[in-house]
């Protein structure tokens, strides 16, 4: 299976980027990481690095997709966070994640996440957003209560946080389709733009790199609006198959409506 892919990651407006990508990609099966180290509480950065490395350490890519093998590896970047925390100045820090494993053989997906870092699977002409987040938020939503003045960074779970014995979020195996694309993602990227701007830029591009790009260019065009400072923001674009089967440009004067969003 060929698989193309892009990663960005931009500071925005704050002091530091806590922000953690990676990849490896094997013979037979694939591993992609996005963390976000917890706003608010010291050593998120380190909790970040702790688990993206962790993961990407332990995952092994002349395998075969494993599922007790991937909860492995998140629980090992949990557990080498609380490790990191008992014996260093860092005593809350916690991170999120978002993973996405692949297996290049038998074209299969699975994925892992913690916290408000997101995946989204572009598929047949439509973006589904495949992962819950562990948000006040979110679980406010699930209940049928409104959250207009809640506060949409308060997680509830992440990496290195709250009960021990929780745990990361797993979803089922699932098949591929030639032309698949995936798109794992920070809070900060998710927030700048609409599911309907992914969905839509992803016609107007040839590779991951332009479609990353594009998404940008829509982000920083909505931060000037509101006038808001950005957070930081990152991701990882993940096609699979044949990239004339991922995307199409519909027509000319569909792209122009977004090429001139650039700077």
């Amino acid at each position: 299976m060929n698989i193309t892919i892009a990663s960005m990651s931009h500071q925005g407006a704050r002091e530091s980027n806590q922000d953690q990508t990676g990849e490896r990609i094997g013979e037979r099966s694939a591993c992609f990481v996005v963390c976000d180290g917890v706003a608010g509480l010291p050593g998120g950065d380190v909790a970040a690095a702790l688990a993206r490395d962790t993961i990407l350490q332990r995952f092994n890519g002349e395998r075969h997709l494993d599922a007790q093998s991937i909860r492995r590896y998140v629980n090992d970047a949990n557990h080498a966070i609380r490790q990191q925390q008992a014996i260093g100045d860092h005593k809350r820090m916690g991170t999120t994640l978002v993973s996405l494993f692949i297996d290049r053989d038998f074209d299969l997906a699975y994925w892992a996440h913690a916290g408000d870092s997101r995946l989204y699977l572009f598929r047949r002409g439509y973006l589904y957003h495949v992962t819950t987040d562990h948000s006040l938020v979110q679980q406010m939503k699930d209940a049928g209560h409104q959250t207009e003045g809640i506060n949409g960074n308060l997680l509830y779970f992440a990496l290195g946080m709250g009960d021990e014995e929780r745990d990361a979020s797993y979803s089922d195996v699932v098949e591929i389709e030639d032309g698949d694309a995936f798109l794992l993602c920070t809070d900060g990227f998710w927030h700048g733009l609409s599911q309907e701007n992914m969905q839509e830029s992803l016609h107007m591009v040839n590779t991951p790199d332009e479609w990353l790009t594009l998404m940008q260019q829509v982000i920083r065009k909505n931060e000037r609006q509101a006038a808001a400072s950005q957070d930081n923001y990152s991701a990882v674009a993940v096609w699979v198959g044949d990239p004339q089967d991922t995307t199409l440009l519909h027509s000319l004067e569909a792209a122009a409506q977004f090429f001139p969003l650039r700077d």
